[in-house]
C-alpha cells in the first residue's frame, strides 16, 4: 500500500510541476521594425523591372519551374545530391536539433534503478557488544535523483532558446541550398557564354585566314601593299590568340561547374552556346519590401534573436531559488532471499531549495545576455538592410539589361554593314586596309559584348531569384 501511495504522489508531483513550468521569465519578443523603405527604389534605372502581370511570387515558385532547361535541371539535382557543402549544412542540422533535444529533455526527471550490495565486518574491539559482526544488505530502488523543478522557467528558457538555434540552423540550410542552386545555374549559363565566345572567336579566326589569302595573293601580284599584308597578318594572330584564351576560359569554367556539382557533368548535360539555352521564367520581386523577411538569411537572423530573449530569461530566472527533489522507492534486507517479500518496501523524499545570496556572476551574465540581445537586434536589421541592397541591385540591372541588349544588338547590326562596306571598298582600291582592320575590331568588340549582355541578362534572373529568397517555401519540403 505504501508503494502505490509513494507512485500515486509521484504522479501528483510531476503533473504540478508541468502545470506550473510553462511559464518562463523571457522578455516579449517583439519583431524589430524593418530598417529600409516599405516600397522598392523606383527611377529611370528601375523602369524595366515591372514584371508582367502573370509572374508568381518568388518565394513560392519552385526551382524546377524557375529553370526551365531540362538539363540544367539534372546538374542542379546532381549538385544537391553530392554538394559536400549543402551535406555540412544539414549535419550541422541535424546536430542542432540533437542538442535541443538534450536541452529538452532537462525538463524531465530521469528515472534510475540501482541494485546494490552492501557488506561490513567490525572486528570485536571496535564492536559494541564486544563480538565480531558482519552485516550485509542488499536493495533495489527506482528514484529521480537531483532534479530540478523548473518553477521559474530557467531550464524552459534554454530549451527555447535551443530550439530557437536549431531553427536558426535549419534556416541557414535553406540558404545554402538556395545560393548552391542559384551558383550551379550561374556556372552553367557562364560556361555557356564562353563556349559562344570560343564559336565567335573561331569563327573570326576563320575568316582572317580568308582575308590573308586574298590580301597576301595580292601582295604577289602588287595589288596591295606589304602594310595590307601585315595588318592582316595581325588580326589573324589575334583571332589565334583569342581562340586560346576562351579555350582556356571554357575549361576552367567547366572545372568550376564540375566542383559545385561535385562530380564530373556528362558533355550532353553541358550547353553548347547560349542560341540552345532556355532562359529562367520571368518572376515578381512583390508590391513592397515585405518579402526580404521571408529570406532564409533574415529568418535565420530573427531565430538567434529569439533565442538571445530566451536567454534573457534564464538569466533572470538565475536569480531566485532552485528546487531540486531527489526521491525513491524500492525494497531492502539483509538477506537476499527475502528482497521483494512483503514489508521489506523503502522510500525516500528529499528535496532542496538553494536560495542565491549573492553572486556576482550572476549579475554580469545578465548584463551579457541583454548586449547579446543588441547585438542580435543589430545583425538582423543589418541583415535586411543587405538583403534589400542586393534587390535594389537586381532591379536597377534588371530594369536597364533590356534597353541595353537592344543598344548593343543595333550596335552590332551598324558595325557588321560598316564592316562590309569598309572591306568592299577596300577590295575596289577606294580605301585603305587600315579601316578594314578598325571595323573589324569595332565588329568583334561588339559582338563579345552582346554575349556579356545575353548572359547578364540570364544572371541577373537567377540572381533576383536568389535575393528574394526563391523557392524557399518549397526547400522546406526537399
Amino acid at each position: 500500500m505504501n508503494l502505490k501511495k509513494n507512485r500515486y504522489g509521484l504522479f501528483l508531483l510531476g503533473a504540478i510541476v508541468v502545470l506550473l513550468g510553462g511559464c518562463t521569465m523571457a522578455p516579449k519578443y517583439e519583431r524589430p521594425a524593418a530598417p529600409v523603405p516599405a516600397d522598392w527604389p523606383a527611377g529611370a534605372a528601375y523602369q524595366g523591372a515591372k514584371p508582367a502581370p502573370s509572374a508568381p511570387a518568388v518565394t513560392t515558385l519552385p526551382w524546377r519551374d524557375f529553370l526551365p532547361e531540362t538539363r540544367l535541371q539534372k546538374v542542379i539535382e546532381i549538385a544537391l545530391n553530392n554538394s559536400r557543402d549543402l551535406r555540412l549544412a544539414v549535419l550541422n542540422v541535424e546536430r542542432a536539433r540533437a542538442l535541443y533535444g538534450v536541452q529538452r529533455a532537462e525538463l524531465l526527471p530521469v528515472v534510475q534503478a540501482v541494485g546494490s550490495k552492501y557488506k561490513e565486518h567490525i572486528p570485536a574491539d571496535l564492536s559494541s557488544t564486544g563480538h565480531e559482526i558482519t552485516t550485509q544488505q542488499y536493495s533495489v530502488d527506482l528514484g529521480i535523483t537531483a532534479w530540478e523543478i523548473d518553477f521559474f522557467g530557467r531550464i524552459r528558457s534554454l530549451k527555447d532558446a535551443a530550439l530557437e538555434e536549431y531553427l536558426a540552423t535549419d534556416q541557414a540550410r535553406h540558404n545554402a541550398r538556395i545560393l548552391l542552386i542559384s551558383e550551379t545555374a550561374n556556372a552553367w549559363f557562364t560556361l555557356a557564354a564562353d563556349r559562344e565566345n570560343l564559336k565567335l572567336a573561331r569563327s573570326t579566326l576563320e575568316d582572317q585566314n580568308t582575308s590573308y589569302n586574298l590580301i597576301r595573293k595580292r601582295y604577289e601580284v602588287g595589288i596591295s601593299s606589304e602594310l595590307d599584308l601585315r595588318n592582316a597578318q595581325t588580326q589573324v594572330e589575334t583571332a589565334r590568340r583569342n581562340v586560346a584564351i576562351y579555350t582556356q576560359l571554357t575549361a576552367q569554367e567547366e572545372n568550376a561547374l564540375n566542383l559545385l556539382v561535385g562530380t564530373p557533368v556528362s558533355a550532353e548535360l553541358l550547353p553548347v552556346d547560349l542560341n540552345g539555352v532556355t532562359p529562367p521564367r520571368e518572376i515578381s520581386a512583390g508590391l513592397t519590401s515585405d518579402v526580404l523577411l521571408n529570406r532564409p538569411d533574415v529568418l535565420a537572423a530573427e531565430h538567434r534573436l529569439k533565442a538571445a530573449y530566451a536567454n534573457i530569461g534564464a538569466a533572470r530566472a538565475a536569480f531566485f531559488p532552485r528546487i531540486s527533489l531527489t526521491t525513491a522507492f524500492g525494497t531492502a534486507s539483509a538477506d537476499l532471499s527475502r528482497l521483494f517479500k512483503g514489508g521489506q518496501e523503502t522510500w525516500l523524499f528529499a528535496p532542496q531549495i538553494v536560495v542565491p545570496i549573492f553572486d556576482a556572476r550572476t549579475w554580469w551574465a545578465y548584463k551579457v545576455t541583454k548586449v547579446e540581445r543588441e547585438m542580435y537586434v543589430t545583425q538582423y536589421e543589418r541583415t535586411i538592410q543587405t538583403a534589400f541592397r542586393e534587390v535594389a541591385d537586381a532591379l536597377a540591372q534588371k530594369g536597364t539589361v533590356g534597353e541595353q541588349l537592344a543598344a548593343q544588338e543595333a550596335l552590332v547590326e551598324a558595325t557588321a554593314e560598316s564592316y562590309r562596306l569598309s572591306d568592299a571598298r577596300y577590295l575596289r582600291g577606294i580605301d585603305s586596309y587600315l579601316n578594314v582592320l578598325v571595323a573589324h575590331r569595332a565588329l568583334y568588340s561588339a559582338q563579345q559584348g552582346l554575349i556579356n549582355l545575353r548572359l547578364n541578362r540570364l544572371a541577373n534572373q537567377v540572381t533576383l531569384y536568389k535575393v528574394l529568397g526563391g523557392g524557399a517555401a518549397d526547400s522546406l519540403y526537399q
